[in-house]
């Protein structure tokens, strides 16, 4: 198939544009102990201690309603914050923008997660997840069928579980 000359402009205009909107986006950098985790995102506000043990800042991205009935956020973890135990009705994607990681379904062994890798939590599994004990963890979560419920947050990670590998 040939692209007429105009075509292959707009084209060609579009990826150059598209790349240099993603290198200013790409400009918020979090540093914690010498390891630095690429943002795509604002770092968004602090998470609360109810939920979250150590520091980890959530954005918005799209939030939920009746039109798309998904939630999708991220969520910046400092070197060993977590989330508590929780579940969500309908399930839940991970998907790591970079850094290292955690993920753990109660009863199974913990998970490393890692740039690229993608997480799928079924629907009403409880689970938790985190940044490793020295790298930071940038991830997008998306939470479909909204209309099922968001998330029901339970009891504190332990140290002894974040530690644990089995």
């Amino acid at each position: 198939m040939r692209l007429s000359m105009m075509t292959g402009i707009a084209l060609y205009s579009m990826l150059t544009t598209g790349c240099n909107e993603q290198t200013t986006a790409q400009t918020d950098k979090q540093t914690t102990a010498g390891v630095e985790v690429q943002s795509i995102f604002p770092k968004g506000e602090k998470g609360s201690s109810e939920y979250f043990t150590g520091n980890a800042y959530a954005n918005a991205l799209v939030p939920a309603d009746s039109t798309y009935a998904t939630l999708v956020g991220n969520v910046y973890f400092e070197p060993g914050a977590r989330s508590n135990w929780h579940r969500h009705p309908a399930g839940q994607i991970l998907i790591i923008t970079d850094g290292v990681g955690y993920h753990q379904i109660k009863g199974q062994a913990r998970q490393t997660m890692r740039k690229g890798d993608v997480i799928q939590c079924p629907p009403n599994t409880v689970h938790w997840h985190g940044a490793s004990p020295d790298t930071g963890l940038q991830q997008l979560y998306i939470i479909p069928n909204t209309e099922k419920g968001i998330v029901e947050w339970m009891e504190p990670v332990t140290d002894i579980q974040y530690r644990n590998a089995d």
